[in-house]
């Protein structure tokens, strides 16, 4: 029986408060999340510019060795690159540009001559466009003071926790939120399991959870398999042999946007779950923010229900 997918009377309310309880949070804890990535981001720009002797040598042979560099360098023109433009511009291959910046490494099956030429290229770029007010050492050819090397980290820092901002912020929420549903459930006899091990949502034991768990799914040509990763795969203390865990998917919203933009990734998700493992499959989501009544509309049609963080409790509904 539903929980609150089937009482649109309560909707607007629930809105309210869970802006309310977002917003207060976002106030009190994101500009914290900011500073401390930014003092952390700032070091590995230090990092950047000791590997490169402060942008005076970027090389094929630093680029093999720290292929980490790649989005610092491109923070660090006039103007910024993203990603996208520097393939562009380069004319390299874009798995390659992808392997140094997600993977932190040169893709591993291509030809040393060929990878030699490709970083060349990446590095004539960079080494055009730098930004000559922000490393003013590339113009006089003097060598820079240590406040210069700080304060030009500190300024790509900047702009690199500029274009991550959102996901900083997503991911603080992220684990504040996981961290509430720990709390709540080891404070009522649950215990936490580790993922990987082999650990499978269909063997998880009565009384256990673990967080971000893969769930294997055959996509409906049956030729391929991909893993949905799940935020939370809990498994009730009353469970019975046979059952299915209860799968969480963590939400939170800065506004109400975005949320309606991916509302269909979460109906693509219940729906492949139910065609690998059947309708008994039980998936909710635990809402913080900005979602509004077409959100929650689009996801009771869908058969979702959810928990609202500022009604945790309401977990105890679904027999957890």
């Amino acid at each position: 029986m539903p929980v609150n997918a089937d009482k649109p009377h309560l909707w607007k309310q629930d809105i309210a408060q869970s802006v309310d309880f977002y917003n207060n949070w976002f106030m009190q804890f994101a500009p914290q999340a900011y500073r401390d990535t930014r003092i952390a981001t700032t070091q590995q720009v230090e990092s950047a510019l000791t590997w490169t002797a402060n942008l005076t040598n970027i090389t094929p042979d630093v680029l093999r060795q720290h292929p980490s560099v790649l989005p610092i360098l491109r923070m660090a023109t006039a103007p910024p690159l993203a990603r996208d433009r520097l393939i562009g511009l380069a004319g390299v291959p874009p798995n390659l540009v992808k392997n140094m910046e997600e993977k932190n490494r040169i893709p591993p099956r291509m030809n040393s001559a060929i990878l030699d030429a490709e970083l060349q290229k990446i590095g004539q770029i960079i080494i055009r466009l730098t930004d000559r007010d922000i490393f003013p050492w590339l113009l006089n050819g003097l060598e820079p003071t240590d406040t210069q090397v700080r304060r030009a980290a500190t300024i790509v820092a900047d702009r690199l926790c500029g274009a991550l901002a959102d996901p900083i912020i997503r991911n603080a929420q992220e684990q504040r939120q996981l961290a509430l549903i720990r709390q709540w459930l080891e404070q009522r006899g649950y215990s936490y399991t580790r993922g990987g091990s082999g650990l499978s949502f269909e063997t998880m034991q009565p009384g256990n959870f673990s967080f971000r768990l893969n769930i294997p799914v055959s996509l409906q040509s049956g030729s391929k398999q991909v893993n949905i990763p799940i935020d939370t795969v809990l498994m009730p203390l009353t469970s019975h042999l046979g059952d299915l865990p209860l799968l969480i998917e963590a939400k939170s919203a800065g506004d109400y946007t975005n949320p309606n933009k991916r509302r269909k990734e979460e109906a693509i998700k219940i729906a492949q779950l139910r065609l690998n493992y059947g309708n008994n499959v039980r998936f909710i989501l635990f809402l913080c923010g900005y979602f509004d009544s077409g959100y929650l509309g689009y996801e009771a049609a869908e058969g979702i229900d959810w928990v609202w963080e500022h009604r945790i409790d309401d977990l105890a509904l679904f027999g957890v």
